[in-house]
């Protein structure tokens, strides 16, 4: 499911959001163009907007806790928690959160990777919207949601500010959403 779907994101926040975001050519390699995000979170109105329409998706889906990817889905998603009234939860690279956590590894181009939250953050019963920036191979994302599922919360969707179509992060996911919605407020 796309924004263009159930959500319905308007043209008007498409334009104001994609007008704050900048291409930045050969970052953080060569042949690599870099979507920063920065304009945005400094622009208090697009800010704001996006900010909004992350709340309401949680409403729309029943969320009680919002879980953010590091490091740019915990900028978006901690003030969805507090304008939507519910939780945030972080997931973290491996090792970076004190006491008992849960792991997750999943697999990069070359190698893997672990993502990790702490084992008492979610329960049975939490419906978890999940929030970053950028959906691009899907792994991180991919990941969250099997840990999400591990702590016997129930996956109310992924919100995503940019989802990169050419790339197969969708496809990825899909099989780990089980039917539950996948949100793009912008595609590129």
């Amino acid at each position: 499911m796309s924004a263009a779907g159930a959500f319905g994101v308007d043209q008007e926040l498409r334009t104001l959001l994609l007008s704050r975001i900048i291409d930045v050519p050969d970052y953080p390699k060569p042949g690599v163009t870099f979507k920063d995000i920065t304009p945005l979170l400094a622009d208090a109105t697009a800010f704001a907007a996006l900010t909004d329409a992350f709340a309401g998706l949680c409403r729309e889906y029943g969320a009680t806790k919002v879980v953010g990817l590091e490091a740019r889905g915990f900028i978006l998603a901690a003030p969805v928690a507090v304008r939507a009234g519910v939780g945030f939860v972080p997931v973290r690279k491996a090792g970076k959160l004190p006491g008992a956590t849960l792991g997750q590894a999943y697999a990069l181009e070359y190698g893997t990777a672990e993502v990790e939250l702490h084992a008492d953050a979610l329960v049975p019963g939490d419906r978890v919207l999940v929030i970053d920036d950028v959906l691009a191979t899907g792994g991180t994302a991919e990941a969250s949601l099997k840990l999400i599922r591990r702590t016997g919360a129930e996956v109310a969707g992924v919100a995503v500010l940019m989802e990169l179509g050419f790339l197969p992060g969708r496809e990825r996911l899909a099989g780990e959403l089980a039917g539950a919605p996948l949100e793009a407020l912008i595609t590129v």
